[in-house]
């Protein structure tokens, strides 16, 4: 199976498309590529015009949908990446992710939350989606967007 084939097996595992545009909320491109490295701004559970979850983790939400939000941002990234080198092949590195997770007082999971998205870059990527990782617990995010994730990529 081609990368492209599992990431449209998991968007529909997901019940979601991440064909179409990509919106963003301002005057920045949620993509830059300098020279092989792609850094792709902060992603959150959006598809077309909707925030599909909301609300802050260890008291609006649980770990499990979460986790459901981090792979929709990931998958946002990964169809960023397909717009804009045409093929997934031309992935050579998933570098570095950076998960902000919007918690509750005393909610401590965020590293497990992080992990859907992980899930998701290494089920396309297998090896190459293999990366660093932080996960930060924050107080909010834009539009009460569960999971915000950044990502650094190398390509050829």
């Amino acid at each position: 199976m081609t990368r492209e084939e599992r990431f449209h097996k998991i968007a529909k595992e997901l019940g979601y498309s991440f064909d179409g545009e990509i919106k963003v909320g301002g005057n920045y491109s949620p993509l830059i590529q300098h020279q092989k490295i792609i850094y792709i701004s902060g992603q959150i559970p959006r598809v077309r015009d909707d925030v599909v979850i909301q609300g802050a983790l260890g008291s609006d939400i649980s770990l499990e949908v979460g986790q459901v939000a981090a792979k929709i941002c990931a998958m946002r990234a990964v169809a960023l990446l397909l717009k804009h080198l045409g093929s997934l092949d031309r992935v050579q590195k998933v570098l570095r992710i950076t998960v902000y997770v919007q918690s509750s007082q005393g909610f401590t999971q965020q590293s497990e939350v992080s992990d859907g998205a992980s899930e998701v870059l290494c089920a396309i990527f297998g090896d190459s989606g293999v990366h660093s990782r932080t996960s930060v617990g924050v107080y909010q995010l834009p539009k009460n967007a569960p999971v915000e994730i950044d990502f650094v990529v190398a390509v050829d």
